[in-house]
Formats: structure tokens, sequence, C-alpha cells
């Protein structure tokens, strides 16, 4: 009797810790697979990745969207992905629908930097309430302005739910182009100081530009460039790289793919860290020996992105110039465009 009693005491003590070991397993399952998984900018850590980031796709169930056939490509006269596999954002390559509904409910922030320096400050307002009607719709964004003059920094401007508005005081530069050779530092330390703890994505933008459509959750990726609107049909040795090799943006003649604006550019934190980050690095190399590259951020960006190609292209939609008049035919709908100016005039510096 009493050895049955011992049996059965055994057992039981078996059959406890199985079950224990099964709740442990499921319970480190259930972490794994939440792990990095941010409910938004409050729970966000420091050193965030980008497969913590890039959330998979779970869409829901009830959502009818027109079947994409192989055999049928959406646009036949334009390229829609580069040799290197990342797609090319045009008009007709996506569906709204779809990709809204995959990241709306990962609850994403969107920090987007603006430089509004001098005179420039007068674009900040168009930029501001054409952004409130097509950009990141949906989503939470937060601007961040960087300006010398913050009280002309719009009051009443309305902001939607989610959306914020923070103002960063910078020095007024001697020259114009100092604005332009700064961006990346300035971008570069903000990432560092704040930004890094309340988003998840990151845009710089030019202030004298104004969304005419969506520019939405299409855009977002780790790495993402914009095709220069008045270059994308030209063969790279047209493109106005810096060509002097004794600045450390130079680019051989038989180098690059596509010349990229750096009035949109953007990605995840880490990846833009890392761009505004290598490109402050050269500029100051640069500055250190005389050489000013001759587009100066610019010059640098294009340098950085033959390097480390971009995850993802926005057509040149998405950046698009005024001046040039009315849309080539390849262009079916002009989201964001450089507003025409007096140069000379807003500048103020030689």
């Amino acid at each position: 009797m009493i050895q049955k009693r011992e049996h059965l005491l055994l057992a039981l003590v078996m059959a406890g810790g199985m079950v224990l070991c099964w709740l442990a397993h499921r319970e480190k399952t259930s972490v794994s697979l939440n792990e990095g998984v941010s409910e938004g900018p409050s729970e966000y850590v420091e050193g965030l990745t980008w497969h913590q980031v890039h959330h998979q796709a779970v869409l829901n169930h009830r959502l009818q969207s027109k079947q994409a056939k192989l055999m049928e490509p959406v646009r036949t006269d334009v390229l829609t992905v580069t040799p290197w596999l990342a797609p090319i954002v045009w008009e007709g390559t996506f569906d709204p629908l779809v990709i809204d509904e995959a990241f709306r409910s990962h609850n994403l922030t969107i920090a987007t930097t603006v430089f509004a320096v001098g005179k420039y400050t007068r674009f900040l307002r168009d930029f501001l309430e054409s952004a409130e009607k097509h950009f990141m719709v949906g989503l939470d964004v937060h601007y961040y302005v960087f300006t010398d003059l913050p009280g002309d920094v719009p009051s009443n401007i309305t902001l939607g739910v989610g959306r914020l508005l923070s103002i960063v005081k910078v020095m007024k530069f001697d020259r114009w182009q100092e604005i332009s050779l700064r961006r990346m530092e300035l971008i570069q330390t903000a990432i560092e100081d704040h930004i890094h703890r309340e988003a998840h994505y990151i845009f710089c933008l030019d202030v004298d530009m104004r969304f005419h459509g969506r520019v939405g959750s299409e855009a977002l990726g780790r790495l993402v460039a914009a095709i220069h609107p008045w270059f994308y049909m030209y063969p790279r040795s047209k493109y106005p790289y810096e060509r002097r090799t004794v600045s450390t943006a130079s680019v051989p003649q038989d180098q690059g793919d596509f010349y990229y604006q750096a009035n949109i550019f953007g990605g995840a934190l880490e990846d833009v860290h890392r761009l505004t980050k290598t490109c402050r690095e050269h500029l100051e190399v640069d500055k250190s020996v005389g050489v000013e590259a001759v587009w100066q951020e610019e010059s640098h960006l294009n340098w950085y992105l033959v390097k480390n190609k971009p995850t993802k292209l926005l057509s040149p939609e998405y950046v698009w110039d005024d001046a040039r008049g009315g849309k080539a035919k390849e262009i079916k709908l002009v989201r964001f465009s450089s507003v025409i100016k007096n140069k000379a005039e807003v500048r103020e510096n030689p």
C-alpha cells in the first residue's frame, strides 16, 4: 500500500512538472513573438531595430482589394523596381486601402523635420496646412520646425488628432549655404537627443514645398529617397554629382543609379541617423580642407545613396518642381512639389 502511494505521489509530481514546463514554454514563446512590438512612442526604446519597426502586415480579413495578376503589370511605362529589388513608388503601383490597413494598427509616429530659417518662415503656413490634408493622414506625426525666428511660426494651424508641432531654435546663419551644410548635423543631434524616444520613422522635408496629393504609408521604408524631377530622364553622366576627387562627396563618372533630391528623404530612425551622421562627418572633412561640395548636403546625400542603396524610392511625383510647368505624361499625380519663388530674395545672404 505504501509503495502504491509513493508511485502515485511520484506520478503527480512528474505531471505537475510537465505542466509547469509547458506553461513556461508557452510564456517564452509569447514573449518572443511580441518582443519589440511597440504600442506607441511612449513605449519606444533606444536602439529599436529595423526588424522591430517593420512589422508583418496583418490585414483585416474583411478588406476587399483588387487581385494582383502576375502577368498584368500595373505600370509598363516606367521602372517600378530597381536592379537591387527596391520598389519605386508611382501612382498605380500600390493599393492605398491595403497599405494603410497594414500600417494603421501599429500606432506609428512619424517624426518630420523642416527648416524655416530667415525669410523661409513665410512658407511654413502653406507647408503645414497642406501637410495636414495629405501627409501621413491617419498616422501620428510630430513636426519639428527648426528656425531662428520662433515668433514667426504660425500659432493658429489646426493640427489633427495625434499630430504635434515642436519648435527647435537654431542660430541665424551667415550664408544660405550654411543652412544646407548644417542640416545633417542638426537632424543627427535631434535624433540622438529626443526624437529616438518619440517616433519610429523620420522624414526630412524642405519648407518651400506644398502637398497636393497623398504622401502616406506607401512611402515608409528603411531608407527612402526621392528621384530628382529634373534628371530622371538623363544618363548618369549628366547627373550633377560632385565630381572633384578632393571632396568626400565625389562620385566617379561610371557610378550612380539615380540622382536624388534632398527635398525629401527619410526612413527608420537608425537608418536615417546613420545617413546624417556619415554625411555630417564628410561635410566636416571637406570643410577642414576648404572644400564645399557643389550642391552642399545634397551632394553628400547622393554619395551616401550610391554606397548604401535606398530600400524604397519615391518617383518624381513626390518631389516635383512647379517651375517645370505642366507635368510630364508619366506623372499621373503630383503629390509634393517645390513652389515657385524668387530665390535671390528669400535667401538674403549671397
